[in-house]
């Protein structure tokens, strides 16, 4: 399954998918390998993760700025290099060091054997910039995932700055505030709070052509709103769980059963 065909898998499933955030991150240290390999274990269709970049250009999946919250390490982590970063332990959930390091976006492309649809969070304004945003194109076109990848951003400049060296790739655009669809973006992350505003979100959405998939990674509670809105994707910091409310909700497996 790639982005161009996961609405019609939407359907054909009759069930929203699962996109682990951050990978199983309630069990795992959130963006390491660990976590994504868990979390397609427990069933989950996609994984989102953050990209940035080190001191050596190198793409790594990391969400913070700096690196106090989820290693040993401190300061940005524009400052340090890859091996540097790769050397430094993260923070599993309950607070403590593991051993796993932190990945770039070529180890996840191998660890999933390029089969997985990624959703991608460009977190770091290098983007905007030609330079790095080949980069990224590069790293996903050797690997082989450039349809099954997809790109979001708060700040949709990032998104478009990749499009327009590749305009292939799939964007989006993640928002706080809008609460009708944005033009231009094939997936689309409003906050949960704004699909309670404006409840026909999902239908506009879907006229433009979109992917909707709130911005919204414990969403138990919500999610038979969300079913019966027809959202796309729902994010999950527990894949299992929301699988399993999924299931209980629809009496649809993971194949469409």
């Amino acid at each position: 399954m790639d982005w161009d065909t996961f609405r019609a898998e939407r359907r054909r499933v009759g069930r929203p998918f699962v996109v682990a955030h951050r990978g199983a991150r309630l069990i795992e240290a959130e963006n390491t390998l660990q976590a994504f390999l868990l979390a397609l274990g427990q069933g989950a269709d996609a994984l989102e993760t953050d990209l940035r970049f080190t001191a050596d250009d190198q793409l790594i999946l990391f969400h913070d700025p700096t690196l106090e919250r989820m290693t040993e390490g401190t300061g940005p982590v524009r400052a340090h290099s890859l091996d540097e970063l790769q050397r430094l332990r993260t923070r599993r959930p309950d607070g403590t060091l593991g051993t796993d390091r932190i990945p770039t976006l070529a180890d996840l492309i191998a660890a999933t054997g390029g089969q997985t649809p990624l959703l991608l969070e460009l977190k770091d304004p290098l983007f905007l910039q030609e330079k790095y945003a080949q980069i990224l194109v590069d790293t996903l076109m050797q690997g082989g995932v450039l349809r099954r990848s997809a790109l979001v951003s708060f700040h949709f400049e990032h998104v478009l700055a990749v499009e327009s060296i590749c305009p292939d790739i799939p964007i989006g655009h993640i928002t706080l505030k809008n609460p009708w669809p944005r033009r231009g973006a094939r997936l689309l992350g409003p906050l949960w709070p704004l699909m309670y505003l404006n409840p026909f979100y999902t239908a506009h959405a879907h006229r433009m052509g979109s992917i909707v998939a709130p911005l919204d990674p414990t969403p138990e509670t919500r999610l038979p709103y969300y079913i019966t809105w027809g959202v796309d994707a729902v994010l999950a910091d527990d894949p299992a769980g929301v699988l399993a409310r999924i299931g209980r909700l629809t009496g649809k497996s993971k194949n469409g059963a």
